[in-house]
């Protein structure tokens, strides 16, 4: 058997990816024909003017970076993640905390975490849909989104590195953030 070719596994995989890749393109083709056939029936019934100015209006939705966001907004989508994270993340793939696998039980004081989490959060939401994402869309999401995810947060030198290593000693312990502005040593003073 020669060593080059793919095993049966790996294009299992491939196909099914693929399958996933074409069943969101047909849905994108679905979605945009009907707006297509929305906007020419406007166009025809005299109402192109006013589906211009609403076409305007209507904005693709993109999902926000969490870190972009204040105050009320970026309250309520904290706590949506939050739910996710003591819902499901939390019981279903932290493991034990130790030195090399910390997590820190203030993981919304730590700005990497949170904007690592939102990501795979929204990447969660999108791929355990059926519509959208097809049957390997959970794979996809373990393979390409939580697992590295959880690589960073959880290095030994990641966000939570001077967080709980212990669960019976809990600590909370922020990585000093660089001040803004240059990094300019102090002026060496002139020889007398």
């Amino acid at each position: 058997m020669n060593d080059d070719l793919p095993t049966i596994e790996v294009l299992a995989e491939d196909f099914e990816d693929l399958k996933a890749t074409v069943h969101g393109f047909a849905s994108q083709l679905e979605h945009n024909t009907e707006k297509v056939n929305q906007l020419a029936i406007t166009v025809a019934s005299g109402g192109g003017q006013d589906g211009e100015k609403e076409k305007e209006k209507e904005k693709p939705k993109t999902p926000p970076f969490i870190l972009w966001l204040s105050g009320d907004k970026y309250a309520a989508e904290l706590s949506s993640l939050a739910g996710w994270v003591r819902d499901l993340l939390a019981p279903t793939y932290l493991g034990e905390v130790s030195s090399s696998a910390p997590w820190c039980a203030s993981w919304w004081a730590h700005p990497a975490a949170v904007a690592r989490l939102h990501a795979t959060w929204l990447a969660w939401q999108e791929l355990t849909n059926p519509e959208t994402c097809g049957l390997t869309g959970p794979s996809v999401w373990h393979r390409d989104h939580l697992d590295p995810m959880l690589a960073q947060l959880r290095a030994s030198d990641g966000p939570f590195a001077g967080c709980m290593t212990n669960p019976d000693r809990p600590q909370h312990t922020l990585l000093s953030v660089p001040p803004i502005g240059p990094l300019l040593p102090p002026p060496v003073p002139a020889a007398p």
